[in-house]
């Protein structure tokens, strides 16, 4: 196994989102989550624009953390955007439309690290309007490219473009569709992003399902793969956040 850390994938920050459709944490729950996760030595955090107002609350913890703040990997999106009247998110792969919302996510976070073509396609990995963007975020400081993915065909073109690094997709116990990704991006040399470890909460908060057990399997079954990166656990709770930690490490350990 390569060297692979935990990370948090800050969807359930600014939205409602997993197995059992939970709105986000009040503002104090989500900085105090956000604090526990950096006091634990988390430095890995995923967000993006159609993540509803992640972005913000997570900016606003970055600029609490002074000097601190070199040490946190910003990993964002473009492409897929919020509609905050509808609640809803929508997909725009236009170079202005992406523009925009780079300029908003840079505003927002200060320094991005990762920037990712959100609802990556085979046809939109190599559209001259994203190639564009990220060209245009290469003079902004973004230091690294990648992908999110949610298919095996995207995640190939992806790799047949040449310029990113990161490839983000699903992958657990109940859904091992992107299980040659892992595969595919060893060969080409980008680390991985594993987002949905835990399929979402489900796999934790289903019924008859022990969570502590079942956070034990779902990682290691990840874990088993040849990769290096991070794993995204989406969490909400500073209390689960705390549980997932304990067994990350001790699988490591």
């Amino acid at each position: 196994m390569s060297a692979v850390g935990l990370g948090l994938g800050l969807l359930s920050l600014g939205r409602t989102w997993g197995y059992r459709s939970e709105p986000p944490p009040t503002e104090a729950d989500g900085q105090h989550l956000l604090d526990t996760a950096f006091e634990l030595g988390v430095r890995c955090y995923d967000t993006a624009p159609a993540y509803g107002s992640s972005e913000q609350r997570f900016g606003a913890f970055l600029s609490r953390l002074g000097a601190e703040r070199s040490s946190v990997f910003v990993a964002t999106k473009l492409g897929e955007h919020w509609d905050a009247g509808r609640q809803a998110s929508f997909t725009d792969h236009s170079y202005d439309a992406l523009r925009r919302s780079l300029d908003e996510s840079t505003r927002l976070l200060g320094r991005i690290d990762l920037l990712q073509v959100h609802k990556a396609t085979a046809a939109n990995v190599s559209s001259p309007d994203v190639l564009r963007v990220l060209e245009y975020a290469g003079t902004l400081g973004v230091r690294h490219v990648g992908v999110s993915v949610s298919d095996v065909t995207a995640a190939e073109a992806a790799c047949d473009v040449g310029v990113y690094s990161f490839l983000q997709f699903p992958f657990n116990v109940l859904n091992t569709t992107l299980a040659p990704a892992f595969e595919l991006a060893a060969r080409h040399g980008l680390q991985v992003l594993v987002n949905r470890p835990f399929a979402m909460g489900q796999l934790v908060q289903e019924e008859g399902r022990e969570p502590t057990r079942a956070a034990r399997e779902s990682l290691q079954h990840i874990l088993a793969q040849r990769f290096s990166g991070y794993v995204l656990t989406g969490t909400k709770s500073a209390k689960h956040l705390l549980e997932t930690h304990a067994v990350f490490r001790s699988l490591q350990g």
